[in-house]
């Protein structure tokens, strides 16, 4: 994780991009990664943890009706999220990152390992949907962070 948040920072830097993020089940540890690397005041601008319902209603700005119709984790929440958080951090790049890390709250339709991982950057958006199954809360977290990471490489 550390090599690719440091090629991530590198490239951003480079670049003069600024990046955000609006983390769920990952609890800031997509932020963390970045925040470790030296150099990362000058290409991270904010890191928000919208765990509950209501703070991603309240500080993101999703409608409450996007979450009451297709959940908390899912596309449409992920997308929400992360358009929203490009408008409030008017950064050059977004990540938004919802899911199931477990090990409850799954449910059949939303197993846990079930990940949506959103990022914007100018007029391109992308959500992708990732389900890590067989493995733990803490691993979930980190392949979800490892994806998120890649998606970062591939758009900058």
């Amino acid at each position: 994780m550390k090599k690719l948040s440091k090629r991530i920072v590198k490239l951003l830097s480079k670049k003069k991009l600024k990046i955000s993020f609006a983390e769920s089940c990952t609890g800031g540890l997509l932020s963390s990664t970045i925040t470790s690397i030296n150099g990362s005041s000058k290409v991270f601008t904010l890191g928000l943890v919208t765990y509950s319902n209501q703070s991603k209603i309240n500080i993101l700005k999703i409608p409450k009706r996007v979450i009451t119709k297709h959940g908390a984790v899912s596309y449409e929440t992920c997308l929400s999220m992360v358009k929203n958080l490009n408008k409030i951090s008017k950064t050059n790049i977004s990540v938004s990152i919802t899911g199931v890390a477990g090990p409850k709250g799954g449910t059949k339709k939303k197993p846990m390992g079930l990940v949506f991982i959103g990022i914007k950057k100018g007029s391109k958006t992308l959500v992708k949907k990732y389900l890590f199954k067989n493995k733990n809360r803490n691993s979930i977290q980190k392949s979800t962070v490892n994806k998120a990471h890649k998606m970062i490489l591939n758009l900058i």
